[in-house]
């Protein structure tokens, strides 16, 4: 079968076509090759060098460590007291409310006095009666003891007045007493301040009738502030008192001094911890229950440290970016023991040299190889130009 003449164009023109499009292809694929290539080499220059201030560095160096435990739990005052009223009445005079400053030995309420006056009363008329029967006892006896002198009575009467003077001796003394008693009855209506400091709570209202022992007030004195710790047997071993400690509290930027002042001798039943108690050093400003939390300093350890921050773990192992020889470098480290150092944690590591420059966390990765340049030496260092 043998190709017509228009067979032949129409193959022509197809085969030019296809040439056409091979070459627009090709071009095309070249061209964004030239672009990947100036991209990749515009990347390569901007990241070829990478610019550090001295204090992006920090030198690896032994650092006395300090040793802590955490420790966490609330605030609480030192000194507080719940005032209840000792007798049973009528509230009134209650002033104080919440925030109140208040005094040792204030009278900050009353009870109803009617009813223990009449009391103290009744007690001082009954003393009365008492001591006018140990009068007429009194000049009983002295006759009965002329007439047994004189023999016109037996000594048994003579005993007999005896025994009623000494029964009417007890009978006032018994009164007096009563009346002590009364007086102090009339005395705890006034519910006075045990210590100084200020009110915390208000339970009681005034013209509320109070019971025995209910609470109506309650005082704390934040001049001394202490912080419960609770820490678990193994932990406890290493804890004496006078060691320090610092609290972050909340609500408060600075951290705030502490110091173990007392150890509970005794472990808690059921859970064994042990109970510590730290008193806050300066407490100014801080109030009960606030939530603390912080380290409790149990000894020192010298190693060879950088701060935590620095150490990275985005690989399989922890490692640090150094500075060799003006280049990144991922040191593989070994961390160990953590604990503060001029006022930042920091950690032990093995695997980098004493005086290497390792890279503050706050830089990010950086690859390893990039050239770096410092804009101000670092400390005790020569980089190369």
């Amino acid at each position: 079968m043998t190709l017509t003449r228009r067979h032949k164009i129409w193959i022509a023109i197809a085969v030019a076509l296809l040439a056409v499009a091979f070459g627009v292809v090709r071009a095309l694929g070249a061209k964004r090759a030239q672009q990947d290539a100036v991209t990749q080499a515009a990347t390569a220059k901007v990241q070829s060098v990478v610019e550090l201030a001295a204090t992006d560095v920090v030198k690896a160096r032994e650092l006395p460590l300090a040793q802590g435990l955490p420790i966490s739990g609330s605030l609480r005052a030192v000194n507080s007291a719940v005032v209840k009223a000792r007798v049973a009445g009528e509230l009134q005079g209650l002033t104080v409310r919440e925030g109140d400053l208040v005094k040792a030995g204030q009278v900050i309420a009353r009870v109803d006095t009617t009813e223990y006056a009449a009391r103290v009363k009744q007690a001082q008329e009954q003393a009365e009666a008492a001591k006018a029967q140990i009068d007429i006892a009194q000049r009983q006896w002295d006759n009965n003891k002329k007439l047994v002198d004189q023999g016109f009575i037996s000594k048994n009467a003579l005993d007999t007045s005896l025994n009623n003077l000494s029964a009417a001796q007890s009978t006032h003394n018994a009164a007096v007493a009563a009346v002590d008693m009364a007086k102090k009855s009339l005395d705890d209506t006034n519910l006075r301040a045990p210590i100084s400091g200020i009110v915390s709570q208000r339970v009681a209202q005034p013209g509320e009738r109070v019971g025995i022992d209910a609470k109506v007030v309650e005082i704390v004195d934040l001049s001394r502030l202490e912080l419960e710790a609770t820490l678990t047997a193994a932990d406890s071993v290493n804890v004496r008192v006078g060691q320090a400690a610092l609290l972050q509290v909340e609500g408060r930027g600075t951290p705030v001094a502490a110091k173990v002042v007392r150890i509970n001798p005794t472990a808690q039943a059921g859970s064994r911890s042990v109970l510590a108690y730290l008193e806050v050093q300066q407490p100014a400003g801080l109030r009960q229950g606030l939530f603390a939390q912080g380290t409790l300093g149990t000894g020192q350890a010298i190693a060879l440290a950088v701060p935590v921050t620095a150490v990275r773990t985005d690989k399989p192992s922890p490692y640090v970016q150094v500075v060799d020889n003006n280049q990144v470098a991922h040191k593989a480290v070994e961390t160990g023991t953590r604990g503060e150092a001029e006022g930042e944690m920091m950690v032990a590591v093995k695997g980098v040299p004493a005086g290497a420059l390792v890279i503050k966390g706050s830089l990010g990765p950086l690859r390893e190889g990039t050239q770096v340049k410092f804009t101000t030496a670092p400390a005790g260092s020569t980089p190369k130009p």
